[in-house]
């Protein structure tokens, strides 16, 4: 099972939200879509679900060509739509049968996958509510059973975890890295840490192209803070210490983090070099070092660079 994306375009008019946009997933990835608002995000999911048509270009999902077969995409994919639309008057439990009726689902399995659906998605205190008095959390929770609703191979999410306190994200990014096992997840986010924690890769898209496609690991390692030395220290130290010092090019004061305070310091090269003449201004100051390590890069710092319009950039 896997996605396939060739020179995909969409037009609305003489606007292109999508512009010959072409990559692939492949089953057990969980891909983090990403882009500014406007890049093409959501007209590309739903192009890949069957609910958009493409202007140019072809969507696969498994072995069916989306242009071609919508229906037969639709059985297989799972799509949460950002909002998470639902009829308002509707009660979750009433919402979920119904919609497994209509995919013809038996009594026996809807109520079993219902109930499964229930318990992982903590959704039985608001069963009997109807859907317009829910929270904007427990409505996206409803949502996402509706997606799961008939064990898809494939699930495109759009913001899954928008609305949702801690807790619930952090449910739910355990569900979607299970569920991952023996699916293809594709999400489209703004939480960077979102990615980070749960997908295997990452898309970045501008104006409806691809700018990068790699590991969150690989991309967050274009950052200049990657290999940077953390520091977490007993008493505050002023980034003016470290001026001057041989084979520095930046400090940032990050400030206090409980009763430390912590500061990012890159080097021109990583290495053991850099560590060791770090230390030795710190003894040489009189700091206490609680914590000391390499920073991964940042990601967030990754994505704005690439996805600054040229406008801004100047």
């Amino acid at each position: 099972m896997k996605i396939e994306i060739e020179h995909l375009s969409r037009r609305f008019g003489s606007m292109i939200a999508v512009d010959d946009l072409s990559f692939e997933v492949n089953a057990g990835e969980v891909l983090g879509f990403l882009g500014p608002n406007g890049a093409g995000k959501t007209t590309t999911m739903k192009i890949i679900a069957g609910f958009l048509a493409a202007s140019s270009g072809r969507v696969r999902v498994g072995e069916h060509d989306v242009g071609r077969s919508p229906l037969a995409v639709k059985r297989i994919v799972g799509y949460l739509p950002e909002g998470a639309p639902a009829w308002p008057d509707m009660t979750p439990i009433g919402l979920l049968h119904f919609a497994a009726r209509v995919r013809g689902m038996t009594l026996a399995a809807r109520e079993h996958r219902i109930g499964l659906l229930v318990e992982q998605l903590a959704l039985r205190e608001v069963l009997l509510r109807p859907v317009e008095t829910l929270s904007k959390g427990f409505r996206r929770r409803v949502g996402l059973a509706l997606a799961l609703l008939h064990d898809p191979a494939v699930l495109i999410l759009d913001e899954p975890t928008d609305g949702l306190d801690p807790n619930q994200k952090r449910q739910v990014r355990e569900l979607i890295r299970s569920l991952s096992r023996d699916k293809i997840v594709v999400i489209s986010t703004h939480i960077l840490e979102e990615v980070e924690a749960v997908c295997t890769r990452a898309v970045i898209i501008r104006r409806g192209r691809l700018v990068a496609d790699d590991t969150p690991d690989a991309l967050a390692a274009r950052s200049r803070w990657h290999g940077a030395i953390g520091l977490r220290l007993a008493e505050p130290v002023a980034a003016e210490a470290f001026n001057g010092l041989d084979g520095v090019v930046d400090v940032e004061e990050a400030g206090r983090d409980g009763r430390a305070w912590t500061l990012f310091i890159a080097p021109k090269a990583q290495g053991g070099a850099a560590v060791d003449k770090v230390r030795a201004r710190l003894a040489a100051s009189g700091s206490s070092v609680r914590e000391l390590w390499l920073h991964r890069g940042r990601l967030e710092e990754v994505f704005h660079e690439l996805t600054l319009e040229p406008t801004e950039a100047a």
